[in-house]
């Protein structure tokens, strides 16, 4: 491992050999500088981790070279080294950029451990940055893997919505991938480095909804013990994603609206409104304009979010990308389980191609995970593939029904078969998820809220377990 690399400038020739030789000793590989214009030429020549500079030099200063290798380099760490006379100008060094100061004299151990402190500050933050980047690469390879020509189009809505500040309206099916979308869209845009908040709009209990999006100050309500933050002033600078947008009772998208047109926040019981930055996304997986003429969304809000409209294709639309997707999640169930590498028989990547996959991306994840851990030998045939049980039946299957001759009732007919049909795809989807409610109501095509209501009604096992 390349030792780290530090260059001193001090106009005191004994100051600079000092130094050398105390961190010399810990590893550190020393370069000197007598000046701030001898520094700035040896920067530009060589890498270095660290730079300790003197505050007090004649000609290009501490100060001045602070600035200069930051407008090069903001990443860059820069300790500066001050005479406790000049203390004010550490701190002003500081706000400038400085990551931290040693005030003379100095001792070994103090320097040594602001020094250490810095460099493993800057590997955490170059860590963080790189798995961020391969968490992106993951679920952009995740969702849109495809050449298909619907998922061309979703690549030029993205690339050109990223760059852009207004509001992105994300619509499809459950499972076709709109939050990874949305955070596609973030993590190509100039925002990348700031928050990316989520809120799923139909899982916060309506009396929680105004104090978990615009927080609360202490002593606002009974039982705000302490103030908070809300999800809005979280994504201040960064983004906000509304999933299930149209969840939202009238009451909230007003509020929503009102940020949209002001771009500020006041927390409940605060007098003082905030400013805020923000880029807002919304998905839905219902036809807004629908829920518009019927009166469940304000059309104000829905052409404040509509600016941009991306649409995500549901799986049956891109049919020939089935193939690609349905390897690579299989690579990656066998690599989580810590199986054999196995493979798609022709036969079974025949039979995938054929299926409606109600649930989307996310249905085929879930059945090629599943195929992955069932199937016995290195290839993953049809019979290894978990269909029949309705969530992937192919275009072209039906079902029966039995209707008595001297039933007339066409009212109650179609209540029972109604209900029958209900209970059956929710003891599916809840068996299909292991019983997560939230991924279950996703796959239904439901809220949370009225999954767990017809749950209720039916009497079901919320695990799927029903007979």
């Amino acid at each position: 491992m390349r030792p780290p690399h530090v260059l001193i400038v001090d106009d005191e020739e004994h100051i600079r050999k000092i130094m050398s030789i105390m961190l010399g000793k810990k590893g550190y590989v020393c370069q000197t500088a007598a000046s701030g214009a001898e520094a700035l030429v040896a920067y530009g020549q060589g890498s270095f981790d660290a730079v300790l500079t003197d505050l007090s030099m004649p000609g290009l200063d501490g100060l001045g070279l602070l600035a200069k290798i930051k407008e090069a380099c903001p990443e860059q760490v820069v300790i500066v080294v001050t005479a406790f006379a000049t203390m004010e100008t550490a701190i002003l060094a500081m706000k400038a950029g400085a990551y931290d100061y040693i005030a003379k004299p100095f001792n070994e151990d103090e320097m040594v451990l602001v020094l250490e402190k810095a460099l493993e500050r800057n590997r955490l933050l170059a860590e963080n940055q790189r798995l961020k980047r391969d968490l992106g690469e993951r679920l952009d390879q995740e969702v849109f893997l495809g050449q298909s020509e619907a998922m061309k189009k979703v690549f030029a809505v993205i690339a050109k919505a990223a760059e852009a500040k207004a509001t992105v309206l994300i619509d499809g099916e459950s499972g076709t991938g709109k939050e990874l979308a949305a955070q596609s869209i973030h993590r190509h845009g100039p925002r990348r480095d700031k928050p990316f908040v989520a809120v799923n709009c139909g899982a916060i209990p309506a009396n929680l909804m105004e104090s978990e999006f615009f927080g609360h100050v202490k002593g606002a309500f009974t039982g705000a013990d302490k103030a908070k933050e809300g999800l809005i002033a979280e994504a201040d600078g960064g983004t906000l994603f509304l999933d299930e947008v149209s969840e939202l009772p009238l009451e909230m998208q007003v509020k929503l609206l009102r940020v949209l047109q002001e771009e500020e926040v006041r927390r409940v019981g605060e007098n003082v409104p905030r400013r805020v930055d923000l880029r807002v996304l919304a998905a839905t997986n219902r036809d807004l304009t629908e829920e518009v003429a019927k009166g469940r969304f304000r059309e104000d809000l829905y052409y404040r979010l509509n600016v941009i409209r991306l649409h995500m294709p549901p799986l049956r639309d891109r049919r020939e990308d089935i193939p690609g997707l349905a390897a690579h999640f299989l690579a990656l169930a066998v690599k989580k389980n810590g199986l054999s590498p196995k493979s798609l028989a022709p036969a079974a990547l025949r039979l995938l191609s054929a299926q409606t996959f109600n649930g989307n991306v996310r249905a085929l994840k879930n059945v090629m995970e599943q195929a992955a851990v069932m199937s016995d030998g290195p290839v993953v045939g049809p019979a290894d593939l978990p269909f029949g049980g309705g969530e992937t039946l192919p275009k072209s299957a039906g079902f029966s029904l039995v209707i008595p001759e001297d039933w007339l009732d066409l009212k109650e007919a179609s209540r029972q078969v109604l209900e029958v049909m209900e209970k059956t795809l929710i003891r599916r989807a809840l068996t299909l998820t292991n019983g997560n409610q939230s991924r279950a109501a996703e796959v239904l095509g439901l809220s949370r809220r009225a999954l767990i209501t017809k749950i209720q009604a039916y009497g079901l096992n919320p695990k799927g377990k029903n007979p």
